[in-house]
């Protein structure tokens, strides 16, 4: 199986102010990026906007569009590619031609209707933004009051990217759209990149690049005609904080009458959906309340070359049981000979955001987008629900960073832990999942539109109510059992089932634990000490009998063998040895240790490379139509 991408486009639409409506056909999304310049400076930015806009076009069938309004001091760029569905294409105007709003990602509560959207903000002001639900950014543009609103959803999902100047203030959905146009920002925040280092992504809003940051979530940041700018939001986490909690009861009734009404909205539209699912219990939940008709929604799991893990043997009981088709889409041999340029194309496309792990990300769901344009997904589920706290720092490696760097790195380990006080599940919601979350996301999203009922605004606030004491995985095996009994005693890929057979059911949740453990150690986390017998033993390929059984990426083995001769070319090339971050001597002996296996530094690879195709993809390309002075 595989998606082929259509072959690059050529029509460019543009609108100005006074232009007649469009006809357009119903859309439920339009994968929409959006790139813009508010205020006054010199008579550049309606080429400046095109050439931001055009830095985003990575599929072959989007268009390329933009609008201009040199009294009110906006320019704005886009890129949409439309996929079928029931809303409004961006831009949309009221009937008086007074207001306009180009909104991108979707919303689930007032229909997502652009229109409906406008009618809104007519009724009741940028508080309308309150009330809506999903992961998205816009601009709206006020005529009457001579105004320039930007703004994201509660979470930041829908990031924007942003520089201001004292006349001018830059932002774009991506942030190689800034670099393409504002040369000087193509510098490395070394403070971000020590974030990025130690806890896997920039903290506090900020990013790689100096001078480039991010609009938080719920902002509302208004720009006037006469140059004063206000920055609010619409939303503040101690809305949610303060609910009162419910008992155990009374939370468990409220969650199962939430869950199927809210579930429902993530279906809709014209578009086809297809079930992206593992062996946990936040897919199942939503296969359990989906009340889909046999045969309408494709389900499929990620696998791994090696066998059938763990996710794909309880996936596929979960979708015969419920009358859907099943397929699973594995990392082949197919996927090693593209690494080199999935890998540089997931660490552009996600702005540094991601590393070059997201290659294998890139590569399985181009190939899901061939069974369903719309990823419906569990992602989030044990986060919000279970409390899940998903990335921590780490541990950075003694000798492999100059001295001042490693100094930033350990920075960012404090700048972590103050970030992380207070309400577990703010942290979570406000900063885990627009900060690490969103780098995955990222790659996602530029293949197929990816939905979650699990980041819902209901369900997220339902959520703060939990008692403290149900943070228990029986509560959504009873979810499961009230939906769909049989889908319950199906063993999750940790042997968690609702009705347990007394001894048996531990032992397989010891053998699971233990194997995930066991391919773990063997694979990432391999000591020092292990990886030259691992080698001595590699003609009796000893990865077949560990590898496979939960995770389908192998990058220890990768970076050893079938990708020994890309790590080298990339690592021991002159460029990568002189960045100032790095010591070239403890670089060197690190590649010639891994790739004879010696030693495992997969962490410190995943890394390193993912540096450096940062450096080449997006500090120091030549972008294409570009002033560069």
């Amino acid at each position: 199986m595989e998606c082929s991408i259509p072959p690059a486009g050529s029509i460019q639409l543009r609108f100005r102010k006074g232009d007649k409506d469009r006809e357009l056909s119903p859309c439920l999304f339009s994968m929409l990026r959006i790139a813009g310049i508010i205020g006054k400076g010199p008579e550049r930015q309606e080429e400046q906007v095109r050439q931001m806009a055009a830095c985003m076009r990575h599929e072959g069938s989007s268009r390329l569009n933009s609008y201009c309004d040199a009294e009110m001091g906006i320019w704005l760029g886009w890129i949409d590619q439309a996929e079928g569905g029931s809303s409004d294409l961006s831009p949309v105007w009221n009937d008086e031609r007074t207001i306009c709003l180009l909104f991108a990602g979707e919303e689930f509560d007032l229909g997502g209707r652009g229109r409906a959207l406008v009618a809104e903000y007519e009724r009741k002001g940028i508080q309308f933004l309150s009330e809506l639900n999903g992961w998205f950014n816009g601009v709206l543009i006020d005529l009457r009051e001579k105004k320039v609103v930007l703004f994201t959803d509660r979470y930041g999902l829908g990031r924007l990217y942003i520089h201001e100047q004292p006349e001018l203030f830059f932002f774009s959905s991506e942030a190689k759209s800034l670099l393409c146009i504002l040369p000087g920002l193509r510098e490395i925040d070394f403070q971000s990149l020590g974030e990025f280092v130690s806890c896997g992504c920039p903290l506090q809003n900020k990013t790689v690049f100096k001078g480039i940051s991010l609009l938080p979530g719920a902002s509302v940041w208004t720009f006037w005609a006469g140059g004063k700018r206000t920055k609010e939001a619409f939303f503040q986490k101690e809305t949610w904080e303060q609910q009162p909690a419910l008992d155990a009861e009374a939370y468990y009734q409220a969650l199962k009458s939430t869950f199927p009404r809210i579930l429902r909205k993530y279906f809709a539209g014209e578009a086809k959906i297809g079930l992206s699912l593992t062996g946990g219990l936040d897919g199942r939940m939503i296969m359990a309340w989906a009340n889909r008709a046999a045969g309408t929604l494709p389900c499929y799991t990620f696998a791994s070359i090696y066998r059938d893990s763990a996710d794909v043997r309880s996936a596929r009981r979960v979708a015969k049981v419920a009358s859907q088709p099943y397929s699973t889409i594995p990392l082949d041999a197919k996927f090693l000979r593209q690494f080199p340029e999935l890998a540089e194309q997931a660490v552009y496309i996600s702005d540094g955001a991601m590393d070059i792990t997201g290659a294998a990300e890139l590569y399985l769901n181009r190939l899901a987008r061939a069974i369903a344009p719309v990823r419906l997904t569990g992602n989030y589920g044990s986060e919000i629900l279970r409390g899940t706290v998903a990335f921590r720092p780490s541990k950075v490696s003694g000798g492999v960073y100059d001295n001042e760097f490693e100094a930033l790195c350990f920075r960012g380990e404090e700048t972590y832990r103050k970030e992380a006080e207070g309400n577990v599940l703010s942290f979570i919601a406000f900063k885990q999942v627009p900060w690490h979350h969103y780098c995955r996301l990222s790659i996602e999203q530029s293949e197929l539109s990816v939905r979650s009922p699990y980041l819902d605004n209901e369900l997220v606030a339902l959520s703060y109510r939990m008692p403290h004491a149900m943070a228990d995985k029986s509560l959504f095996l009873r979810l499961i059992a009230d939906g769909n009994p049989a889908l319950s005693v199906i063993p999750t890929d940790r042997g968690l089932r609702s009705r347990e057979v007394p001894v048996l059911t531990r032992l397989h949740q010891i053998y699971e634990a233990a194997v995930l453990k066991a391919e773990y150690a063997y694979d990432y986390a391999m000591p020092h000490w292990a990886a030259p017998i691992d080698r001595l033993l590699a003609p009796f390929k000893p990865a077949r009998l560990f590898l496979g059984r939960h995770k389908f990426q192998s990058y220890r083995l990768w970076y050893r063998d079938d990708l020994a001769s890309y790590v080298q070319e990339v690592l021991l090339d002159s460029r990568a040895l002189q960045r100032p971050y790095l010591c070239s001597k403890s670089v060197k002996a690190m590649v010639d240790h891994h790739v004879r296996g010696t030693r495992n530094y997969t962490r410190e690879l995943n890394k390193i490379l993912s540096l450096e195709l940062m450096q080449r993809s997006l500090l120091e390309r030549r972008w294409e139509g570009a002033h560069n002075n």
